[in-house]
């Protein structure tokens, strides 16, 4: 699919945001980058950069009834998701649809830095949350 550009970054489900970020920083000298609330989805996020590979988002749950609050009573910390960015999100996403492939949205909805996200639901890819993450245009 010549929409899909690379993997974007590694999303970790964290219960301490601030905490995770030190550990990160300490034991691997990662840059922090943004660091965002996103109210709707009820998750803080920090994304952490490396010289090369894709970044590492360590999201915190801002709210009891925010879905990562419940991923993290029921799983715990660890890999949450996998994005990959992509060109044209909402072509992409009919085109996967036309293959049987489930999202957890009919529509994008507003990612970190203005961004177009959607998930795709995990019984579609093997288990695997997976994200699609469209780069907000300047």
């Amino acid at each position: 699919m010549k929409r899909i550009k690379k993997i974007d970054h590694i999303g970790i489900a964290v219960k301490n945001l601030e905490e995770s970020l030190k550990i990160w920083k300490d034991l691997f000298g990662a840059k922090v980058g943004v660091i965002e609330e996103i109210k709707e989805r009820g998750v803080k996020i920090a994304f952490l950069e490396f010289k090369e590979g894709p970044t590492v988002e360590l999201l915190a749950s801002s709210g009891k009834d925010s879905p990562l609050e419940k991923f993290l009573e029921k799983r715990g910390e660890g890999i949450h998701h996998l994005c990959l960015l992509v060109e044209e999100i909402e072509k992409v996403m009919e085109e996967l649809k036309s293959k049987g492939v489930q999202f957890i949205q009919e529509k994008p909805h507003k990612g970190a830095e203005g961004s177009k996200i959607a998930f795709l639901y995990p019984h579609s890819l093997q288990g695997v949350l997976l994200e699609l993450k469209e780069k907000k245009v300047s």
